[in-house]
């Protein structure tokens, strides 16, 4: 690793350990010849995933255009960054484990809405009226009436009891 200070490949670590997300290994280094300290960090490395988009495109995932797309959806709502950033993480490790090499655009967004029908149910008709196409105030009015219909706190254990 080239110290940061003068460029020398020649250092030592003096301290390791987990991240606080357990995905990467903190690693605090010493340069042996001007005993500049450093920090570096080490990960595994991925085949990078794909997006086959409806157009029959590909390209490679973006977990900055995911996370911008929901901010948007949520801009003015009661909703952090911090859980967007969240819930972001959890869509792109999802589709990691699901999908080896290219996964549909169409299911990135499905697995977005139901995440934001989750949390808020007006950034969720924003998010749907942008990835659905919707064209006039009929499709608003139409999903908005298919959220009246399913209570986002009616969850499975609900069911039981009807």
């Amino acid at each position: 690793m080239y110290c940061s200070k003068c460029g020398s490949v020649e250092d030592k670590v003096i301290d390791s350990r987990l991240s606080k997300d357990g995905r990467s290994i903190r690693r605090r280094r010493e340069c042996l010849k001007c005993e500049n300290r450093f920090t570096t960090y080490e990960e595994v490395e991925r085949s990078e995933l794909r997006v086959a988009k409806r157009d029959g495109r590909s390209e490679a995932f973006n977990k900055e255009k995911l996370l911008a797309g929901m901010i948007k959806a949520c801009e003015k709502r009661p909703v952090g960054v911090e859980v967007l950033e969240g819930i972001s993480d959890e869509i792109q490790q999802s589709l990691q484990m699901e999908f080896r090499r290219e996964v549909p655009s169409s299911v990135i967004g499905a697995k977005v809405m139901q995440s934001l029908h989750d949390l808020d149910e007006v950034a969720y008709v924003r998010y749907a009226s942008v990835y659905r196409h919707f064209q006039d105030i009929g499709e608003f009015i139409h999903e908005i009436q298919k959220l009246g219909k399913q209570s986002k706190k009616n969850g499975p254990q609900q069911e039981l009891f009807k």
